[in-house]
């Protein structure tokens, strides 16, 4: 029986540079990777030999960058089919589109060239893209976050086998409303799904539309939401970097004093979360006077997350883990009517944890028990991480009334059977 040849082109491009084993090339990619600011990436002969095999698996982005580095080839002349590319010799021609049961990470890091044979959208396309994506914003507000992100998924799918069949000012056009629609799948996944790796990867793919838009302000965006990632696991160097990108990008094109704002927030919620709580409140000052002083030039219409209620959010968390239990709760009591559904969950799972901080436990649980009532309306993942962060604080009160009230609730069929669901 004859054996599969395997990716004949990667290996001959790996025996070309020199080296002569799989193992020879995992370690030049992980020597090279510092010297691209990768960090500490460690490769193996196991991944070099995956992907010298008959049907080697699309590469990640970081990998990419390695691999075009160390040969000094593109990765398209390395023998990899990006995911939205068919199969068979009618590859080359075909439009490409992405594979209908893709998870987000696996369509691929570059977009579609376009398509000279292929017959061209309408002008039209990119606006009645972008039509869509206004609705779907608005819906993120109200529907299930595991019933809206299948159907945004699905929608850049689109969007991104569109972009093969446009050129010029429709093609821009078009990838700056993909971009935007990447980004919304990105956020569900951080934030209401609680799926960091999944988003990192949406949040390339976002950031290269950005670019193929030359929509700076998008990318700011896009590079500050990338930055929640490492920062709520406590990699602050990581995160610090995202957000200097972030900053660099914003200042490439007009901002509003809003989205200024928001990334003064989105870096201080980043300092609390690694244990920077003072430098975290500075950062919040400095929003706030930034939003006082105000500009003239108005927020684009995909910029509907933040507003002041959104920084007072912001500050409260601060305050409590900067030890101001009772400002952070007057800062949190002053807006707890004011902010939208999927917030206020949180909020009242940082009003329990202020209660904690006071030491009254009973008032703390009936806070949880407001946010769990909240979360049954309207679920969202970082909400319920607020309410059992609370749940463990109150462990050494678990034999009070007040706590195991709260644990009948914590624990109901419901709530318990919805949580292991996401």
């Amino acid at each position: 029986m004859t054996r599969p040849a395997g990716n004949t082109r990667l290996k001959a491009a790996r025996q070309h540079a020199g080296y002569a084993s799989q193992q020879a090339l995992a370690d030049a990619m992980t020597r090279a990777a510092p010297l691209l600011d990768l960090g500490h990436i460690q490769v193996s002969a196991r991944q070099i030999r995956r992907w010298e095999s008959a049907n080697p698996p699309w590469p990640r982005a970081d990998h990419q960058r390695l691999l075009t580095q160390v040969l000094q080839l593109p990765i398209d002349q390395l023998g990899f089919t990006p995911p939205w590319e068919a199969s068979g010799p009618a590859a080359n021609n075909a439009v490409p589109a992405p594979r209908a049961s893709a998870a987000p990470q696996a369509l691929g890091t570059a977009l579609p060239l376009p398509n000279a044979s292929a017959a061209l959208q309408p002008p039209t396309v990119g606006a009645d893209f972008a039509a869509i994506n206004a609705a779907l914003r608005r819906l993120y507000f109200s529907v299930q976050p595991t019933q809206l992100h299948p159907a945004v998924l699905e929608h850049t799918k689109l969007g991104t086998q569109l972009l093969a069949e446009t050129t010029g000012v429709p093609r821009r056009i078009l990838a700056t409303a993909l971009a935007e629609a990447l980004l919304l799948v990105g956020r569900i996944e951080f934030f209401d799904l609680r799926q960091p790796d999944e988003a990192d990867a949406t949040y390339v793919r976002a950031l290269q539309a950005a670019g193929e838009a030359n929509d700076s302000l998008l990318g700011a965006a896009i590079l500050a939401h990338a930055a929640f990632i490492p920062g709520w696991d406590g990699r602050r160097e990581e995160s610090a970097e995202r957000m200097r990108a972030a900053r660099t990008y914003a200042r490439r094109s007009p901002a509003p004093a809003e989205f200024w704002a928001w990334l003064d927030a989105v870096e201080a919620e980043c300092e609390t979360r690694c244990g920077y709580p003072r430098e975290a409140l500075r950062l919040i000052n400095n929003a706030e006077l930034v939003l006082t002083e105000g500009s003239e030039t108005p927020a684009p219409e995909w910029f509907n997350w933040f507003s002041p209620v959104s920084l007072q959010s912001f500050k409260g968390d601060t305050q409590l883990k900067a030890g101001q239990p009772a400002q952070a709760k007057a800062t949190l009591l002053a807006i707890l009517e004011d902010t939208n559904a999927k917030q206020r969950s949180v909020i009242l799972g940082d009003l329990a944890a202020v209660e904690i901080a006071l030491n009254n436990p009973e008032g703390a649980a009936a806070y949880a028990e407001q946010a769990l009532d909240q979360l049954s309306a309207t679920w969202y993942a970082t909400g319920m991480d607020r309410v059992n962060q609370v749940r463990r604080a109150l462990q050494k009160w678990s034999d009070s009334d007040a706590v195991r009230h709260l644990d009948d609730r914590l624990y109901d069929w419901q709530t318990t059977v919805s949580s292991l669901q996401r």
